[in-house]
């Protein structure tokens, strides 16, 4: 069986692309020997045979010890890349309950936010009760060097990740208020390091504030923000340590869900 490239593919990585497929076959058979690969990817055995070792090399396949000649099945390294991806998407089931909480704590909106390349993406929201509010819709994205909640999950990247990223971007104004100098966004950076949370004023929308605090999973990577969002008036420096303490004590209870053993010491 020989897998049609899209024009997408076609301009991408062909020996990356063959040995992605590879994978794939797979989905549909638990074990496969080396003849059966060389039928499906109607390559030469000696080609399928270099991909198989690279891929056992790395861990992504294994050879079962159940059969003469032996077959290949898919290896561990996939159950870790599996369980990063899991994790992304439970943390919305298991964070939600403790949004409402802070929700209900300091009435203002509650947003969880995680990493999608350059961006992030807003992937759950509750609500304030507040007649004046910050409307943030589920998918939402924003560029990682604007507003607390995109800036959290930049603040943690590896210093050399934060350069690369900050020079394949054009840092444009979202809104009046946006932030645009490198400079200053590495000072912020090193405040939220230091600090454990981020502030914005006006960067996403004018009139606007809002604090966020770093998600760990179980490895003490961040995956995720959790951020307080609302009117400026609300989030004046009287004010901010009492919300700055709350969202972390709620990230915190969020963190031990995900097997962070050391959320209880803070942020």
């Amino acid at each position: 069986m020989v897998m049609k490239m899209d024009k997408t593919e076609k301009t991408a990585n062909r020996s990356v692309l063959k040995t992605l497929e590879f994978l794939e076959y797979f989905i549909q058979n638990s074990e496969l020997s080396l003849a059966e690969l060389v039928e499906l990817s109607d390559m030469p055995k000696s080609t399928v045979f270099r991909i198989l070792q690279t891929l056992e090399m790395r861990g992504f396949i294994s050879k079962t010890t159940t059969h003469n000649p032996p077959k290949y099945q898919l290896g561990l390294k996939l159950l870790e890349f599996g369980n990063i991806v899991a994790q992304r998407l439970e943390i919305r089931k298991i964070a939600l309950p403790y949004m409402q909480q802070l929700r209900d704590t300091v009435d203002e909106a509650v947003n969880l936010i995680i990493r999608d390349q350059d961006e992030g993406v807003y992937i759950e929201k509750v609500d304030t009760r507040q007649y004046v509010r910050v409307y943030t819709q589920v998918g939402r994205k924003s560029p990682l060097y604007a507003g607390a909640c995109p800036r959290i999950l930049l603040s943690f990247l590896p210093d050399d990740e934060i350069e690369e990223l900050l020079n394949r971007v054009d840092m444009k104004k979202i809104s009046p208020d946006t932030n645009t100098d490198k400079d200053l966004l590495w000072q912020w950076i090193h405040d939220a390091r230091e600090n454990g949370y981020t502030v914005s004023y006006g960067e996403l929308e004018p009139d606007s504030a809002a604090i966020a605090v770093p998600i760990r999973d179980f490895t003490g990577q961040v995956i995720a923000g959790l951020s307080l969002a609302g009117a400026t008036s609300r989030f004046q420096p009287d004010r901010l340590g009492y919300l700055v303490q709350e969202t972390k004590a709620v990230a915190n209870q969020i963190m031990s869900k995900l097997g962070y053993s050391d959320a209880k010491a803070g942020l």
